[in-house]
Formats: C-alpha cells, sequence, structure tokens
C-alpha cells in the first residue's frame, strides 16, 4: 500500500508549492550503498525539464520499481528537485538450520537464483515467497510435516542477518494403495508395476514406502502402459485421492480407474516415404494382424525403423505409428508413418573430457568416420568400444546438426577418465624374512598412449621378483596387437601355502592378437622358460619323487593360442554383456618336460529388476602330459582358493595335498580346476556415483582336482561333485587411484578337513 501511497504524497508536496516548475538542479539524500548513478539512470527526470505532479509520481514509480528502496519522498527546494530515500537494508548473512534431506549448499543455490543472497538487497516478499516454495518441496518429497520458519534481525549500517529454520519432519509412509475399477487385472498384480508400495521387511533399505509425488506420477505412468501394452487403449485414470493421516505420518492412496475394452490389431500400414525396400522395413514390424495391440511392440518398431534408416544417414529420420480404433469391433488398425528426412553426413568427431589420454587412442576405436554417411549403429558401436578400453567412468555420444546446413552433423563424443592401472609399495623388517622392499606399477593406458606397461620389482628374503611387460594394442592399424615380458622370480616357498620348494625361473615370450570381428579375437605367441627347482627343509613326497625321477633344471619352449569374444559394456566393471575365452598352453619339441595346459572362462550379465543385476562365471583347467605320463610338472599345477577362485578359503590352499618331512600336510595342486560364480550386483545405498563401486552378494563353488589320481597324495581328490567346496559372502570393488581394490566377506559353507577358511580378504590391483 506505501508502494502506491507515497507517489501521490509526493505529487501532494509539490503541488502545495507550484504546479509546474524547471529543474535547474537535482539532490539525492539518503543514498548509503545505491550509488548515484544507478538512481539517475532510473529517475525520468533531467535538469532543464519541466516538471509537474503527473511527472514527480511517475519519478516516484521508476525509483520503486529498482527495488532498492523502501521509502520515496521528492520535494522542491527552489529550482531543485529534492529526492530522499530510504534503502532497503542489505543481507549480510544467511544461516539455515535444521536441514538434512535437502543440502545447504543447494539450498543457498537455490535462494540466490531467487534473488536471496549475501550482498544482495533483502526484500520480505521474496523471503515469504521462497519460504513457501520451500515447504513445497518437502511436501513433494512426501514430508508434510515440514515446516520453515524466517527470521530477520537488523543490524548495523543498514544491514540484516537472515535466519532459516527447518523442521523437515518424517517422510510419511504408505499405508495403502487401493485401484478402484480393477477387474481384469488383480490388484497384486498391479500393484507389482509399482515403485511405491506400503511397509514391508526390505522398506528400510530400498525406501519404497516413502510417499513421494514424483514416484506416484512415475508409477501411474507405469499403470497407464501396463494396460496400454495388453490390448485396453481406452484405459483412463479418472482420479488419483492422497490422503493424510492426522498426525501426518501416514499416506493412504486411492487411484480410480476405467479399464475399457480390449482390442485387437486388424491392419498394420506404411506410409510416407520409407527411403529403403519396402520389405526390409517390414521385416522390422513387431506388431501383425491378430495380435493384442501393445503400445509398447509399437514404440519399439519405431525404434527399429528409424535405426535402421539411420544406418542409411537418415539421422533425423522421423517414425510415428498411429492407431485408429474400431470401437464397435475392439480392432484397431496401425499406420507407420515414415519421414527419412535428408540424409546427413557427418562433418566432424570431437572428443572432450580426455586429459591423459590421447586423441588417438580414442579415435582409432571409431567405426563411424568423418565425411562418411552418418550410420547410428556404427557410432553406438564406437561408443560401446570407447567403454571396452577399461580407461573411462563414463562414456556419452551426441549428434549435433551443424548450423547453417541440413546434410551435415557432428558427432560429439564426451568421456569421463577413471584410473587404469595400479602402484602398489612395500617397506618393512621381519626376523624371519629381514628388510623388505618391494614396488610394481602397472598401467594399462600408459601416458594416454593406450599401451599396457607393467614394471615389478620385489625383493625380500622370502621371494625376489623381476619383471617388465609392454603391449601395444595397435601395433598395426588394423588392430594387430603386440607384446613381449621379460621376467625373473627366485622363490622359497618355505612359509607359503604351498608344498615346500624353492624355484629359479627365467623367461620371456612374445605375443601377437589379430581381431576376427567387432566382438572376437584371437591371440598366439611362442616363449622360453627355464626353471630350477630345489628341495625344501621338509619336502613332500610329490616333489622329491618328482626331482628323482626327472631332475632339477628345466628349459621348456611354449607356444600359445587364445580366442576370445566379448560384448561387455565396460572393460573395468560390466553390467551388461557376455564373454568368454579358451586358451591353450603346450611346451614345444626340444622342451625337456613335455605338457599342456587347456583354460576356458567364461561370464554373463542378466539384469533382474530395478538396479540389479545378476552375474553367473565360471572358469575350466585342465592339464596334462606328453610321453606316457599324465602328470603335469608340479611346479606348473592349478591351486584354488581365494579372490578369483572360491572367496572363504586362504589363497592356493583347496585341492589335493601331499605329506612332508615335518608330518604336515600342505597344498600340491592339480591338474583339474573347477570353479563357478553366482553373483547378485546391486548398488549401495546413501552413495550417488556408483561408477566406480561395484558391490555384490555371491556364491562360490569349485575345487582342484586330480584326474588321474596316481600320484602319492594324502588327499587325491578325484573330480566328484561331493568334493566341491562352497561359500557365500559380500564383496566390494572400488576403482581407485591405486588401482582397483577388492574386499570380501566370506562363509565357507562345506570345511573339510585339512581345508583353510578365511572370512576377510582384500586385494589392490586387479578386480575380481
Amino acid at each position: 500500500m506505501k508502494r502506491l501511497l507515497l507517489p501521490l504524497v509526493a505529487g501532494t508536496m509539490l503541488a502545495g508549492q507550484a504546479s509546474a516548475f524547471v529543474v535547474n538542479d537535482i539532490r539525492l539524500d539518503g543514498l548509503q550503498r545505491v550509488s548515484a548513478g544507478s538512481v539517475f539512470n532510473a529517475l525520468p527526470i533531467t535538469i532543464g525539464d519541466d516538471v509537474d505532479s503527473q511527472a514527480v509520481s511517475e519519478a516516484a514509480r521508476s525509483l520503486f520499481r529498482t527495488g532498492y528502496f523502501q521509502d520515496i519522498q521528492l520535494g522542491r527546494d527552489g529550482d531543485v528537485l529534492v529526492v530522499t530515500v530510504v534503502e532497503r537494508p542489505s543481507i549480510s548473512k544467511i544461516d539455515i538450520e535444521g536441514n538434512k534431506a535437502i543440502q545447504t549448499d543447494d539450498l543457498l543455490k537455490g535462494l540466490k537464483q531467487s534473488g536471496l543472497a549475501e550482498g544482495e538487497i533483502f526484500q520480505q516478499a521474496t523471503l515469504e515467497a521462497i519460504r513457501l516454495e520451500l515447504e513445497r518441496q518437502y511436501v513433494a518429497q512426501g514430508r508434510y510435516g515440514a515446516r520453515i520458519e524466517t527470521e530477520v534481525e537488523p543490524l548495523p549500517r543498514n544491514r540484516v542477518a537472515v535466519t532459516i529454520k527447518v523442521r523437515e519432519g518424517k517422510v510419511s509412509t504408505i499405508k495403502d494403495v487401493n485401484i478402484v475399477g480393477a477387474k481384469v487385472f488383480s490388484k497384486s498384480e498391479l500393484l507389482e508395476q509399482f515403485t511405491l508400495k506400503t511397509s514391508n521387511w526390505t522398506s528400510w533399505y530400498s525406501s519404497d514406502d516413502k510417499y513421494s509425488r514424483e514416484k506416484l506420477s512415475g508409477d501411474l505412468e507405469r499403470l497407464r502402459s501396463w494396460y496400454l501394452d495388453r490390448g485396453y487403449i481406452n484405459f483412463n485414470i479418472s482420479s488419483t485421492q492422497v490422503s493424510i493421516t492426522p498426525d501426518k505420518e501416514g499416506v493412504y492412496i486411492t487411484i480410480n480407474i476405467d479399464e475399457g475394452g480390449k482390442y485387437t490389431v486388424n491392419g498394420v500400414k506404411l506410409a510416407g516415404d520409407l527411403a529403403v525396400e519396402e520389405e526390409e522395413i517390414r521385416s522390422l514390424l513387431l506388431v501383425e494382424d491378430g495380435q493384442v495391440f501393445s503400445r509398447q511392440l509399437m514404440t519399439s518398431t519405431e525404434d527399429l525403423i528409424t535405426r535402421r534408416l539411420g544406418n542409411e544417414g537418415y539421422t533425423f529420420a522421423s517414425v510415428a505409428g498411429i492407431p485408429r480404433p474400431d470401437h464397435e469391433n475392439n480392432t484397431v488398425d496401425i499406420t507407420f508413418f515414415v519421414e527419412p528426412g535428408r540424409r546427413a553426413y557427418v562433418r566432424r568427431i570431437n572428443f572432450s573430457g580426455n586429459i591423459k589420454t590421447e586423441d588417438e587412442v580414442l579415435r582409432r576405436e571409431m567405426r563411424q568416420m568423418e565425411g562418411a554417411s552418418a550410420n547410428t549403429t556404427k557410432i553406438e558401436q564406437s561408443k560401446t568400444r570407447l567403454s571396452r578400453l577399461g580407461y573411462f567412468k563414463e562414456v556419452n555420444v551426441e549428434t549435433v546438426p551443424v548450423s547453417g546446413v541440413t546434410d551435415l552433423v557432428d558427432v560429439n563424443y564426451s568421456v569421463e577418465e577413471q584410473p587404469s592401472g595400479s602402484i602398489t609399495a612395500s617397506l618393512g623388517y621381519s626376523q624371519s624374512d629381514g628388510m623388505i622392499l618391494g614396488g610394481s606399477v602397472s598401467q594399462d593406458n600408459f601416458l594416454g598412449s593406450g599401451n599396457k606397461v607393467s614394471l615389478s620389482l620385489n625383493t625380500s628374503k622370502v621371494r625376489k621378483l623381476y619383471s617388465f611387460s609392454f603391449n601395444d594394442p595397435y601395433y598395426t592399424v588394423d588392430g594387430v596387437s603386440r607384446g613381449y615380458s621379460l621376467f625373473y622370480s627366485k622363490t622359497d616357498n618355505n612359509n607359503s601355502n604351498v608344498t615346500n620348494y624353492s624355484v629359479d625361473t627365467m623367461g620371456g615370450d612374445i605375443s601377437f592378437g589379430y581381431p576376427l570381428s567387432e566382438i572376437s579375437s584371437i591371440n598366439f605367441g611362442l616363449g622360453v622358460e627355464n626353471n630350477k627347482l630345489k628341495k625344501g627343509s621338509s619336502a613332500s613326497n610329490e616333489v622329491n619323487k618328482f626331482i628323482n625321477e626327472e631332475g632339477s633344471s628345466f628349459t621348456n619352449f611354449k607356444a600359445n593360442l587364445g580366442w576370445s569374444q566379448s560384448t561387455l559394456n565396460n572393460g573395468l566393471l560390466p553390467t551388461r554383456g557376455w564373454s568368454q575365452g579358451v586358451s591353450l598352453q603346450t611346451s614345444l619339441p626340444g622342451s625337456d618336460l613335455m605338457f599342456y595346459k587347456l583354460n576356458y572362462r567364461a561370464q554373463r550379465f542378466w539384469p533382474i529388476t530395478g538396479p540389479f543385476t545378476l552375474r553367473a562365471s565360471g572358469r575350466v583347467g585342465y592339464g596334462g602330459a606328453f610321453g606316457g605320463t599324465s602328470d603335469l610338472p608340479f611346479f606348473e599345477n592349478f591351486y584354488g582358493g581365494g579372490f578369483g577362485s572360491i572367496r572363504g578359503y586362504k589363497d592356493n590352499t583347496l585341492g589335493p595335498r601331499s605329506k612332508q618331512k615335518d608330518g604336515s600336510y600342505d597344498p600340491v595342486g592339480g591338474n583339474l580346476l573347477v570353479e563357478s560364480t553366482m553373483e547378485v550386483l546391486f548398488p549401495l545405498p546413501f552413495i550417488k556415483d556408483q561408477r566406480s563401486l561395484r558391490t555384490s552378494l555371491f556364491f562360490d563353488a569349485g575345487n582342484v582336482f586330480d584326474a588321474s589320481c596316481d600320484r602319492e597324495l594324502v588327499s587325491c581328490y578325484k573330480p566328484s561333485f561331493s568334493d566341491l567346496r562352497y561359500s557365500v559372502g559380500l564383496g566390494l570393488t572400488w576403482i581407485t587411484p591405486m588401482g582397483p581394490l577388492t574386499f570380501s566377506l566370506a562363509k565357507a559353507l562345506k570345511e573339510e578337513t585339512h581345508d583353510e577358511s578365511q572370512v576377510f580378504q582384500f586385494s589392490l590391483g586387479t578386480p575380481f
């Protein structure tokens, strides 16, 4: 009211002095923080103007519109126009108390966007509007008991301190969801489509019993889709009521629906410019005559046709399925209108976010080429190949039209890099081992080049290891890879989990990989290895027998051959797709020992519901010898237990054992390995970014066996289901700057004599 009356008062003051006058000067009184220039810019009167009461009233309105002042008076001192103002106070500080569901930084950001921030001019109306908006936001979260109170404290020099006190209250829980009008489907069947549920034993984790307006809107849309996908095209949600209990902690939801009749497809037509052969488009149709109408099948058909046209360069093709119902016969005629638009060509392919990784490393994974017609499948295929590198947390792609032309697009890939290697180091001292020094560096993306480099230097009284390996995945432009490695190790197994012996190993190898298709490749390599064995102080019968019969020094020439396939969506922590691979390692003629080892690995991911995914994996390994004996050299045996095997059991402790001279029974491994895992992958609650984390509930099964059982063993373990070992537990993998860090808490379910269980296990450097 003051804002409207003051200009009238100012006009009356001048009218009493003179009806009009020429302004020779303008004087400003009362300014503190607002500059004189800001007032003069807003004031429509300048020196030399003739002013009357109407001009003065308009001037007052203009100054009020700036929002800087809470009181304005215009007066006359001779030919001088006197403007006297009282500034609105400025905001010295803003305190927010009691908020938990909405972060303080987010609230302050929202307040600033609404004009309420430190240093800004304070307006009570703005504060009240913000208070009401905050209450609405909390109500949208289901916090019907939320209350927002504000306090404004005057401070010296025309400033104020604003305090916003938040009482969030509890999120109202759902007591009942009632669907009125459902006749065809049962209430329980329909409620399975809802994310909102009444309280149940999993609600403490999923919070699915907490009411939210947004979740209810999503559930209503899912309910609509459920009916439309089953032929009920006239389905309608007539009303929705949400009732709150008096204590504002309970919610009752009532949904009134009209199901309508069930419709079937009477005919399917194509219209418009098909751009490709009609028979090819018809082969993509998922809807057929006589089929129950389904909106999902109709929209999926639209997507398939759109992608097919996109593969021909029609990036902006439009396909719309239009159903025309016949209400008398409960049938639907569907016409797919196709508008391909102009064929688009790729002008440039751009990359962003690759701070470390070179552009060339990304560009060589492209299947879409610059200058070629845009191909939807190749653009998506290129995105998948970038994800499989394992260098990036996330890969996104966007096709952007080039301004000014209608047939050119830019393809922009944005990536977010993640650690793609591991670093370990150790320094210590013990009476048995002496000084322990060690370190290793492994980089899958060395200096951003895409090459894999690994260097390991570890030395102690027990073990010395020196190794170097290098792999170039693009040794040729066709994607042929080349790798080589050199290694030397000296190991004394006196204090390890395996039978007592020491071995010095030195060797090297070179390998090549050749791509067969987008998802499969073969690899082959040659290597040489020298082993020098020495019996331990209490060597087992197995070790003694082998050294007595075969000797203690061997030089073996090895050949490796492998084949692999992968459709996984990520190189480190995949969540979709499958992979499998088989490899054969065999010694060549001229070797001191003739043997072979065959391995097969596979894994697959299935989405279950929501964020949950099922992973199944397995491995089978088998080895044997040439030349009249079926036994592998004992130092080439398979071992089981620990990460990458059967968690819950100590590393390398499963399978056959041999008696040592001191009377103990140590593992000696076997020539047959069987391992399998079933895991349910789920996100950790309260953590927003899950891209570098994987948590799972797992069930492991397997063991190590001796297929022939012709060795002098205490525990032979001939292949048998009865001798499988099992474990269950919780696993977590975290991609850290130091490398993948993996933990597990496991319970061994079948622990027999001589088995060694281990509840907590961890590793740094290799995800499982």
